[in-house]
Parts: structure tokens; sequence; C-alpha cells
């Protein structure tokens, strides 16, 4: 893992492949961190001749975290929504796109193809709209547009999903718990959960760097980030979205949004696949990131 400084924020990153190759840029979700793109996907990404870059988004892992600027408060966040207003932040998707953006600067990559995941195919959004000419291709899995007319999760799923979960450096266990309750809840029907291989991912992430409030924040930039529909119906880049058929927290509609909003989209909706990616769709994934990779050519 290594660390450079983009704009003021400090990034960790790590790099697969030859860096003369061209570039694929995994970005995290919601509170994850870079890891969740585990280094097998990696390999066997890059062994499609590619140099594969992943990285912790600001407030996750090893990168710079936002400790001095407090969680928003949800309830009056919304109110200010419904209201009309903008509330006040501590960053924006916009800021997080131009985090991905100075990492490529840093890197002395000109150009990439962007593969982001759920929060992170929103922040490659971002980037292929307001930065096309740093973008070859994009690969959008398991997000959204913004469209408030999109169906929204089940309540129930909302309410795990930002139920506070114990503290886990006084109960280690309970955060375990939280978390696999969650991750199952999330989990397609169609590839066996593994809790074992997900309790290792978390405790890694624990030992990473784990902060309480970077979750909220990061949530707090995607309440307000608005209808992205507009600005995604300029990307000229070859451009795949990549959906869950059983994806409880982004529904299914959200992904056909994304790709009914961008000229040329391609869409891959994956039978018994929720909102993550088990090691049996890796191959169908790598596949599909790297068609359409190769139409940018």
């Amino acid at each position: 893992m290594n660390i450079l400084t983009a704009h003021g924020v400090d990034l960790a990153y790590d790099s697969f492949g030859e860096d003369g190759d061209e570039t694929i840029l995994l970005i995290a979700g919601l509170g994850t961190q870079m890891i969740r793109w585990t280094t097998p996907f990696c390999r066997a990404l890059s062994a499609r001749g590619y140099r594969v870059v992943r990285f912790d988004n600001r407030d996750a892992g090893r990168s710079t975290h936002f400790a001095d600027r407090p969680t928003p408060d949800f309830a009056a966040l919304a109110a200010t929504l419904m209201a009309g207003g903008r509330p006040d932040v501590p960053y924006h998707l916009e800021d997080m796109a131009a985090d991905a953006v100075g990492l490529l600067d840093a890197l002395s990559i000109d150009r990439a193809h962007l593969v982001g995941r759920s929060m992170g195919g929103m922040i490659a959004q971002v980037v292929a709209s307001a930065r096309p000419e740093r973008t070859l291709s994009l690969t959008s899995i398991m997000s959204s547009t913004g469209d408030p007319a999109l169906p929204p999760a089940a309540p129930e799923v909302m309410a795990m999903m930002t139920r506070p979960a114990p503290d886990p450096f006084e109960d280690e266990a309970g955060f375990l718990e939280h978390s696999l309750a969650f991750a199952r809840r999330i989990a397609g029907s169609g590839f066996p959960f593994d809790p074992e291989a997900h309790r290792a991912l978390v405790l890694e992430e624990l030992r990473r760097g784990y902060d309480r409030g970077g979750f909220g924040r990061q949530l707090a930039a995607i309440a307000v980030a608005g209808d992205r529909r507009a600005k995604l119906a300029a990307v000229a880049a070859p451009t795949l979205v990549i959906h869950g058929a059983d994806d409880p927290l982004i529904l299914p509609a959200c992904g056909e949004d994304t790709a009914a909003s961008i000229p040329g989209a391609e869409f891959m909706l994956v039978p018994g696949m929720g909102h993550d990616l088990p090691p049996a769709l890796y191959s169908a994934v790598i596949d599909a990131v790297d068609r359409t990779a190769r139409r940018a050519a």
C-alpha cells in the first residue's frame, strides 16, 4: 500500500499490473475500503493487460479522515431537502470525484477506465460526466442516478444500514454480528454467503482504519448529490451498467435508469446478485469490464 497527496487529501492506494498498461481505476462504495475490491479480483483483472489501481476514498481506511467535521444530523438534513434547501455537509460527491482525478494526476495517468460500485459508481459517473477527457470507459455497478422518483430501499433495509453499530473497540463481537447481519441481508439469493470471508474482511478494515463518523459524512454527500441524469446524457465514453436482480438496497430500477440515461450504455442485469460482488461472479464481471474497456479502443 502507498499514500500520496492530492489537493490536500492523503489517498491510500495500491496498484496491480504494469505501469505502462491502460489503467482501470476501482472506486469503493459507501463506508467501505479499497480492499472490498479483493486482491484476487484485482489480479485477475490486471491479467487482462491493465494496470489496476484501487484506493481508499476520503473518510475510509488509510486515506484522510475528516473527523474534525461533524457527522450531519440526518433528520435536519432531510427536512432541509424536503423544504427545497441545500444542506451544509462536510463535502460532496464532486469533492470525492476530484480525489479520484487527483490520484490519477499524482500517478501521471492521463486517462483511465472508471469502475465504481454503489457510491463508487456515483463517483465514477461524476468523473465521466465532468471530466470526459480523463475517462476511457465507465462501468457503474449496483449504483443509481439520483433520480428522486426511483423506488427506495425497503425501510427495514435502510434501518439496518443506518442503525448505529456497536463500538468495535468495546464490543468487537457485537460489531461483527451487526456487520454480518446487514451483509447477509443485502446478499443475493443466487450465490452462497460466506460469513467467515466477510468476518475476515471486516476485521481487516478495522485494522486498517475505522471511523464511525466517516460513514455518515459519506452518506450525507450522497443524500445531497441530486439528480445526475442531465449530466449523464453527455457521457460519450463506452459505458456498462451492472446490477443485481436481487439488490434490496439500490433496486434494479436504479441500474436500468442509469443505463437509460447514458447514450449507448449496455445494461447487464445479473440474476441472483444482490448488493455485493461474490467471488463466483468475478469472471463474468471482469469479462464485461474488459469488453467495455476494449470498446474504447
